[in-house]
């Protein structure tokens, strides 16, 4: 996935510079591509909070027990937590990259209206 949302920004990214693009059209697939990638992100959150969560109680039992197998289970979820911060915080990120493209795409398909797009876009905050 992380492939795939770094290509379709840089093809948003290249439709912006093209003043033939459709830019109705090309909010409308923006908009729901937004919406696979929020979809991704919530499962994402999911399994993250239920690894850490796993990693929370392998560490209480073990600590109750004293049972090695469970220490060497808690450094795998660990790892695999770690890993899956990792991928949550790109794809966070990268959300808050598609909302901003977002806005310059609506500043490109309405021009004439003064929206709050409009002034983020002229202030270069996008």
């Amino acid at each position: 996935m992380g492939s795939y949302i770094t290509t379709y920004m840089k093809s948003v990214e290249a439709a912006l510079e093209d003043e033939n693009t459709d830019w109705q059209a090309l909010k409308r697939e923006h908009l729901v591509q937004i919406e696979f990638i929020q979809h991704e992100r919530l499962i994402h959150l999911i399994v993250t909070v239920m690894c850490c969560l796993l990693l929370f109680i392998g560490l209480c039992v073990f600590f109750m027990s004293q049972l090695i197998p469970f220490l060497i289970v808690d450094g795998l979820l660990l790892i695999l937590d770690f890993c899956y911060l990792i991928y949550y915080c790109f794809i966070e990120n990268s959300t808050q990259k598609l909302y901003r493209l977002y806005n310059r795409i609506c500043a490109k398909a309405e021009p004439e209206n003064k929206t709050v797009t409009d002034i983020l876009t002229r202030k270069k905050l996008t």
